[in-house]
């Protein structure tokens, strides 16, 4: 067979498919229109390719043309998100002003494309976007994760801060600065946590203390579990006593244990302020050194007959 004849054996393959669900769809929706079921509507559009799931799970309208430019242009799906959330950030303020729903789109657009469309964590991981007031009078931006974030897996985590942080900066807000307390509260957090739910990777006090007081952005989050923390309770910037989970999460599974992958993205896209992520890098160097140094002095070794 030849070439030509097998690309047109193939086109009508699927032209055939699309046709048929195209069929199921026009069945579907005059069977919703009866009203028996709880939406008169099709709540799940067809979506051919990445570009068109991101824009249909979490917009903004049009999107996709640009997403299937810059995948021609760039082909890179980190470098392509980064600049789909610089857009779309500078687009929604010049259009409506306001800096907390811009910077919200943005990293929401910018996680889908990241998580390919496919997962619930752009939608129900990230419960709410923020522009918060520092101590000194200055903005920042509070990010405010729920559970669900828990599906877009630690890259897919740390990768949502960092968008907040580029986008934050190509709108001139200001860093997040903690208080003590709000370290502390961290640190107390984060512990608890692990005794009700499953974490991949235990951060130290220390090393909390390294991500909250680093990252130039707020890792919030709504309270996700009964257990309440006993110290540092009833903070100013801290809406619930307790335990934030999609906080929890986003440190501990995304920053800390996913530190070496976040560190070759902000290196190869030249992005400054990450470096504080360098100690975590070489512990994970050092832990492995350690593993098959132990492993080395298990051997053990048969005497010669």
């Amino acid at each position: 067979m030849k070439e030509e004849e097998v690309k047109q054996e193939i086109e009508n393959y699927f032209s055939t498919i699309q046709k048929e669900v195209d069929r199921c769809y026009r069945i579907a929706k005059i069977a919703r229109k009866k009203g028996f079921d709880p939406s008169t509507e099709v709540e799940i559009p067809q979506a051919k390719d990445l570009a068109a799931r991101v824009e249909e799970l979490v917009g903004p309208r049009g999107i996709s043309k640009r997403i299937r430019e810059l995948n021609r242009e760039i082909g890179d799906r980190e470098a392509i998100a980064i600049e789909i959330a610089k857009e779309i950030a500078r687009a929604e303020v010049e259009a409506h002003g306001n800096l907390s729903k811009a910077v919200e789109q943005a990293v929401r657009t910018g996680l889908a494309i990241i998580t390919e469309g496919v997962l619930v964590a752009p939608l129900e991981g990230i419960a709410d976007v923020r522009i918060g007031k520092n101590n000194d009078g200055t903005n920042y931006v509070d990010l405010y994760f729920s559970g669900p974030i828990r599906s877009a897996g630690g890259t897919g985590q740390a990768m949502s801060v960092l968008l907040a942080d580029v986008v934050r900066r190509e709108l001139g807000i200001d860093r997040y600065k903690p208080t003590k307390g709000e370290i502390e509260r961290y640190k107390e957090e984060i512990t608890l946590y692990k005794r009700v739910q499953h974490l991949q990777y235990t951060p130290t006090p220390e090393e909390i203390e390294i991500i909250v007081k680093n990252c130039p952005v707020c890792i919030n989050g709504e309270g996700t579990e009964k257990e309440e923390v006993t110290g540092y309770r009833d903070l100013p910037r801290v809406e619930t006593n307790r335990l934030r989970g999609g906080a929890c999460l986003v440190i501990a599974e995304g920053l800390c244990l996913k530190a070496p992958k976040i560190l070759k993205h902000v290196s190869r896209l030249k992005i400054e302020g990450w470096d504080f992520l360098e100690r975590f890098v070489k512990k994970e160097f050092e832990d492995k050194k350690e593993e098959e140094e132990e492993e080395e002095e298990d051997v053990e070794i048969e005497p010669s007959a």
